[in-house]
This record gives C-alpha cells, structure tokens and sequence, in this order.
C-alpha cells in the first residue's frame, strides 16, 4: 500500500489523463485523486488567468478540467423539423433564352439520388456518387445536351417549397455552371444562401449544383444525366441538411 502521503506529493505532478487513471485504480487512490486542489494546479498550467479568481468559475475544478482540457465529441442533431416529404423543389436550367429543363422534384424524389449510374459513368465520378456525403441527385429523363464551350452561359434556378406552410425559398438565383471538374465530368455552380434574420450570425453559406454527364463526344457535348445538389461546405448528413433548409428565409 503507497503511504498517503506519497501520493500526494506525486499526484500534482501528472498530467490530467494519467491524475484521471489513478480515480480507477481503488478506492483510497479515487479519494485522494479527486482532491479539488490537484485539479486546480491543472487548471492553473492550461489556463493561468483562472487562478486569478478566488473561486473556479463552475462547479469545482475538476468538473472545468473535465469539460474542456479537449474538444468535445459531435453531438447529435436533434430531430430536423421537417422532412423531404414537405419538401419540393423547383428547378430551371436555361442556355441563354433556351429553356434545357424544367421540373417540380418532390423532396422524397431528390433524396433518392441515383441508385446505379448509367453505364458509361467515369469511375472518379462513381467514387463521388458513392461518398458518405449527402447530396441530393436527380436522374435526368430525356437527358440533356449542353456543349462544353458554352457552359458559361447556361444558368440555373433552384426554389424550394414546403408544404406545410406554403412558403417558398430561394436556393439559387441565375448561378452559371463557370466551372467544369474534367476528373470527375460534373459542371458546378453555386450561390450564397439566403438565411431567415432569425439566424443573423449565419452567412457566407453555399449550394452547390452540378450537371453530371458522360465523357465528352467528339462535338464538345456534354451528355447530362442527373443534377445534384449539395451544402458539403456546411452540411454532409441528411439531419444537417434538412436543419440547413428550414433555417432559410421563407417567404
């Protein structure tokens, strides 16, 4: 048995995570470890300025070293307050004048993503498909041709509806896909998000869409197969994005 008094000359001389391994050891060691003055001397080498109140800011100093000597696992979401199934969105493409594509996209719809690729699908493009983030994608049926020389001038507009409330909200406003990913055959654009005042603190967020297509043809046309959309910048779960959704301006 270690003298009391032992451990506690060698006690304020470890570190956090070892002065926590002694609480398990046994009974007397989890006693004389859970000193709050040893905690304090730990406190005192991470922050300095909290010594220099004569009482710790929390509970104890052991509950403060406990709380944040590290960075706190993510926490779970809880519940979005709506679903893709209230959802619908209203999406337009356009060359010019030329209208590419139009359609209404049940939220449930969008959720779904493309299952299988056609065949064709570069694998870079697959591997993206396939990623642990959640993007929303669309198949595209007829497909559409857009030329790889012009994609400058093709833009798109995405709104959003929900249908417990009747209000709508913008996603993206006459962004041009300006950028191609030749790797990964997609062509992005992208615009900021417009958040509710509710949320002033929040800016500077981006959707993402993409136009995916097969390899280029010997004409320069881009054989387009399905849009996706995405917030990676912010959101990569289906939970995140749908909190990201219902924090929008809706009018």
């Amino acid at each position: 048995m270690v003298p009391e008094e032992v451990m506690k000359a060698i006690f304020p001389l470890l570190e956090g995570v070892d002065l926590a391994s002694c609480m398990v050891v046994c009974k007397q060691w989890r006693d004389i470890a859970r000193d709050d003055y040893f905690w304090k001397c730990l406190c005192a080498k991470r922050w300095p300025s909290i010594n220099k109140r004569p009482n710790p800011p929390t509970v104890n100093y052991y509950k403060l070293y406990q709380s944040f000597y590290k960075r706190q696992r993510r926490k779970t979401l809880l519940p979005p307050r709506i679903s893709f199934e209230d959802l619908e969105f209203f999406i337009d493409i356009w060359a010019e004048n030329r209208l590419l594509f139009s359609e209404v996209v049940p939220g449930s719809v969008l959720q779904q993503g493309v299952k299988i690729p056609p065949p064709g699908v570069c694998e870079m493009l697959k591997y993206h498909l396939d990623g642990p983030e959640f993007k929303m994608t669309l198949p595209v049926e007829p497909r559409i041709t857009v030329s790889s020389n012009q994609t400058a001038t093709v833009s798109v507009s995405v709104l959003a509806g929900r249908k417990d409330s009747n209000k709508v909200a913008r996603i993206i406003n006459k962004s041009t896909f300006d950028y191609i990913d030749q790797s990964s055959y997609r062509a992005l654009a992208f615009d900021y998000l417009d958040i509710s005042p509710a949320y002033p603190f929040l800016s500077g967020i981006r959707a993402w869409i993409s136009l995916l297509f097969m390899g280029d043809g010997n004409d320069g046309a881009m054989d387009v197969f399905g849009i996706q959309m995405d917030f990676c910048d912010v959101a990569n779960t289906k939970e995140e994005v749908l909190w990201l959704l219902d924090m929008l301006d809706w009018k």
